[in-house]
């Protein structure tokens, strides 16, 4: 049979296959934008295919990127690049190399008790971060494929650490043979892998650099969540064995799981350079096998980001406008475009809509009508862009906005009579540095799952004196509460029925000895919980 040429092969992408009918509508998409740069084809090529990110943003980046690729087989013309892509110029990489400062020889000390900080950079620190590994590292600096995050580690305030992660590896034979996971499992829940594609240590001291390490995966899948809007169960690293013998891995329970063949990926094709390396793991996640390895869901983004604004309860009387123009703005009033009301609303509704970055958000808000950001309040019809969206998310008290918004979904959902559950979690991977992890309690209504209250639990308290805070502005009339049995305590129960007018129902376990033997003994038919004793 005879082998077809390689410019004429299909090209599989986020589940598309781009064959010849594929091509003509790429190049027809080029032809009507001549003018536009490279970014706006890729966008274009995005919406044409529906491709989008877990996040539920367009997948630009690995949309151009594919592009690229197509160009360089000759399949498609991109107009010239405006700008060089990839690693900064090499003056401003050697400007930034010649101001570091000269890391010290030998062993260095610090003192006992001294407080480990492992955070993401800013991007005012990407130059330095690059330039660090440049000069430093023994691969150097290269660009990160994928989605990235890198994070520098500070003790006592002074730079000792610096780590870069970045998208799994296309093809990892130990990896994926530990996994057990089919092609179709890797193609939908690669980006559930993360590639540990540098780690710098630039200080020498005793298990320092598993300690780094272990501080940075506790907090790992929270900021890839917050940055990419999708968690990451699973990291591999790849370990040169001619070089090191992954003790720091191993100290932080990382499992080696065998050696790669010897090949390296060049651009779009594979090199043989006979250097194994051994591929280590470590699961995020006690789950992470049955999430890689579940079969692919069959929704799509498309489908996940539509939403009918026309049926939102948004304007009027305990519409959601009203709620949200409570708010206060943290902004200077001058030169302020869109009312952080404005802003908020959109927020909701592209988080509704399956919206889970900035950068989804700012997306769906351009492809709304004129007429629908006029309804979410916009003043001009325009929408934000993600920089004003990401500021004033950030700006805003989070505590206020959830307590009002909650209070709002509390009364579209009627809790009268309903049944809640008083729980309480600590969010996984919350801890950073010497800061406790975030300890929430939440009140969920029974059967539809719905948050409609939540306080935070500070570090010098528990959960039992913040459940009345929980409910103070709930109307839970004739409603039952159910709590575990930390919240069976006297003033609760009477919280409840004397100043809530409702129900519960508590557990008691043997750590209050007398009210157990009471309750064994004690009819209930004629003593239902919420009554009052004669006694």
């Amino acid at each position: 049979m005879k082998r077809r040429p390689r410019d004429e092969r299909p090209v599989v992408f986020r589940g598309t296959v781009v064959g010849p009918s594929e091509l003509r509508q790429i190049r027809r998409v080029i032809a009507s934008r001549p003018r536009q740069t490279r970014q706006d084809i890729a966008r274009a090529t995005c919406r044409l295919f529906g491709w989008r990110c877990d996040s539920g943003a367009w997948a630009v980046r690995a949309s151009r990127e594919l592009l690229v690729r197509l160009e360089q087989e000759g399949r498609i013309r991109l107009p010239a690049a405006r700008r060089p892509q990839g690693r900064p110029r090499r003056e401003a990489l050697q400007l930034a190399t010649r101001l570091l400062e000269p890391l010290r020889d030998g062993p260095w000390e610090s003192r006992p008790g001294a407080a480990l900080l492992v955070r993401p950079i800013g991007a005012d620190e990407l130059l330095g971060w690059r330039a660090y590994m440049e000069r430093y590292h023994y691969l150097g600096d290269a660009a990160v494929v994928g989605e990235t995050l890198r994070y520098a580690a500070f003790l006592d305030g002074e730079l000792v650490a610096l780590l870069g992660w970045g998208s799994a590896s296309l093809h990892n034979g130990p990896r994926d043979r530990y996994l057990g996971w089919d092609t179709a499992a890797q193609r939908a829940h690669r980006h559930l892998v993360v590639n540990n594609v540098r780690f710098l240590m630039l200080v020498r001291q005793p298990h320092l650099a598993s300690r780094v390490l272990a501080a940075n995966l506790r907090r790992l899948s929270r900021d890839w969540q917050t940055t990419y809007g999708h968690p990451v169960v699973l990291a591999e690293s790849f370990v040169d064995s001619s070089r090191f013998r992954g003790t720091c891995y191993r100290a932080s329970n990382w499992r080696c799981v065998g050696e790669t063949q010897g090949w390296a990926k060049h651009g779009h094709a594979y090199r043989f350079h006979g250097q194994p390396k051994s591929v280590w793991l470590y699961p995020l996640s006690r789950d992470f096998c049955q999430r890689l390895c579940a079969l692919p869901a069959l929704t799509t983004q498309e489908t996940r980001m539509a939403l009918d604004v026309e049926r939102l309860p948004l304007a009027g009387a305990g519409g959601l406008f009203s709620v949200l123009g409570t708010v206060t703005d943290p902004r200077k009033r001058r030169g302020i475009r869109h009312q952080v009301r404005s802003v908020l609303a959109i927020a909701v509704c592209a988080t509704l809509a399956g919206a889970r970055s900035f950068i989804a958000i700012a997306e769906w808000a351009a492809e709304q009508s004129r007429e629908v950001l006029l309804k979410l309040g916009s003043q001009r019809g325009q929408p934000p862009s993600e920089r004003t969206v990401r500021r004033v998310l950030h700006a805003i008290d989070a505590e206020e906005v959830d307590r009002r918004t909650g209070a709002w979904v509390a009364q579209q959902v009627h809790l009268q009579g309903r049944a809640l559950s008083i729980d309480g979690k600590t969010l996984r991977g919350s801890r950073d540095g010497a800061k406790p992890a975030v300890h929430l309690l939440s009140a969920i209504v029974h059967g539809s799952g719905t948050v409609v209250a939540q306080v935070a639990v500070g570090e010098k308290t528990n959960e039992i004196p913040r459940l009345q805070p929980l409910l103070a502005e709930l109307d839970i009339k004739g409603g039952v509460v159910t709590a575990d049995a930390l919240h069976t305590q006297r003033e609760t129960a009477r919280y409840l029925v004397e100043d809530k007018d409702a129900h519960y129902v508590f557990t008691v376990k043997d750590n209050q000895p007398t009210l157990l033997d009471d309750i064994e003994t004690l009819h209930l038919d004629a003593f239902p919980p919420s009554a009052h004793d004669e006694r």
